[in-house]
């Protein structure tokens, strides 16, 4: 049990992991390169979810929960309206796996760079010790 709540807690702690994990796992299973990412794409934006608030809240001690929770919201409001006005019609699955994939290279960006900040922050913390 605690080798599992250990590998949980390495994966929401480091995506990247899952994202190799999830993609080379797709791979054997003879998934095309294209849905083998797009798959290791979909489950690391779920951890994302989970791993950016906790990476933020690690650093700076602030939780950005509810303003991650109101992005995601007005993300969708906004894909759906533009959506909607250009095509008159909205195909569901195509409009939530657009909005899906926005989630990922938002959240990946935004991982990327607080952990390039935290990184910063402890060198500098070291160095002036």
């Amino acid at each position: 049990m605690k080798f599992l709540s250990f590998l949980i807690a390495i994966i929401i702690i480091c995506p990247l992991i899952a994202l190799v994990i999830t993609y080379f796992v797709c791979r054997k299973l003879r998934l095309s390169n294209a849905k083998a990412f797009g798959f290791a794409a979909d489950v690391v934006t779920f951890l994302l979810f989970f791993s950016v608030p906790m990476a933020v809240a690690s650093i700076w001690d602030i939780s950005i929960v509810i303003p991650l929770i109101i992005m995601a919201i007005f993300i969708a409001i906004t894909f759906t309206y533009i959506d909607w006005r250009t095509k008159k019609e909205i195909v569901v699955p195509q409009l939530l796996k657009k909005i899906w994939r926005v989630y990922f290279i938002l959240l990946s960006v935004s991982y990327f760079f607080i952990f390039i900040a935290g990184l910063t922050l402890n060198v500098l913390e070291y160095v002036t010790m």
